[in-house]
């Protein structure tokens, strides 16, 4: 500090003009330098085929410790000395960063997400408490687009302390439904017409198999497990598509879908008085 100080002491103010304006000008070649350079590196890591979250992650640090390098040859152009500066910086940044643990932990989150990959860029997971497809992976929050078409930013450090379910990872996925038919209904005519079903459904993947199989004995019906699979894209729209046309073959088959009843007995105040006088 007593350097700093004794630089602006003998300072020549009509230098210093002209000093001034030569920083700018390596500041503003130097941001330009530094964008081409993060442009490049993305160019370069797309052509390789490295995923964009991890291109976008990377092109956020290299710009942003690029910049910290400009900014610092500007100030020695003004003939600032720098080590006390970086000695400075350096006591500066360890007070903030013991003010600023959580965004510390978020962007060390962040690096474990980019570096181990449970998801990528579209990806429609369940995160840090929300679900939705993943826009970006940022230096401390990743940002999800929910599907209401929400916009919501989760802190990293959320994301790494719970568990991620990741839909989209596979190409395909299975759907489990279970369809309860009355006990007087003939069981194989409602297995027969849910395999007929599944086996119309263009959809519906042949390999793997789907599986119809006795689940349960219910209080109200006998609840067969059904468990097609497709690809992960046609997931919600094929499930809405086999309940109705499952609901709709089944009761053309003569096959009942029961639910849940409750008799209610009502009994007049009168008649009950009644009753008990003649006991």
């Amino acid at each position: 500090m007593d350097k700093i100080i004794e630089w602006f002491e003998q300072l020549n103010y009509m230098e210093a003009l002209v000093n001034i304006i030569g920083a700018i000008l390596i500041f503003i070649v130097g941001r330009w330098i530094v964008r081409a350079i993060v442009a490049f590196m993305r160019r370069q890591l797309v052509k390789r085929e490295i995923d964009a979250m991890l291109v976008s992650f990377l092109g956020n640090i290299v710009g942003a410790v690029l910049t910290v390098a400009v900014v610092l040859a500007a100030i020695g152009y003004l003939g600032v000395p720098i080590t006390p500066l970086i000695a400075i910086l350096g006591g500066a940044a360890l007070a903030v960063g013991l003010a600023l643990q959580s965004s510390l932990s978020n962007f060390a989150s962040g690096i474990m997400l980019v570096g181990f990959r449970p998801f990528t860029r579209d990806n429609f997971v369940e995160a840090g408490g929300v679900a939705g497809t993943v826009m970006r992976v940022g230096i401390v929050n990743t940002e999800l687009k929910t599907p209401d078409n929400r916009y919501v930013v989760v802190p990293n450090s959320a994301i790494t302390s719970s568990p991620i379910t990741n839909y989209s990872a596979y190409d395909t996925r299975r759907i489990d439904l279970i369809i309860g038919v009355h006990y007087d209904d003939d069981l194989k005519v409602a297995r027969d017409t849910i395999a007929r079903v599944l086996a119309k459904h263009e959809q519906v993947l042949d390999d793997p198999e789907p599986t119809i199989m006795l689940m349960d004995l219910g209080d109200s019906s006998v609840d067969f497990a059904v468990r097609p699979w497709v690809n992960t894209a046609d997931f919600w729209p094929v499930r809405g598509e086999l309940l109705e046309q499952l609901k709709t073959e089944l009761e053309a088959a003569g096959c009942s879908i029961p639910f849940p009843q409750r008799d209610v007995h009502v009994y007049e105040e009168s008649k009950a008085n009644a009753v008990k006088g003649e006991r």
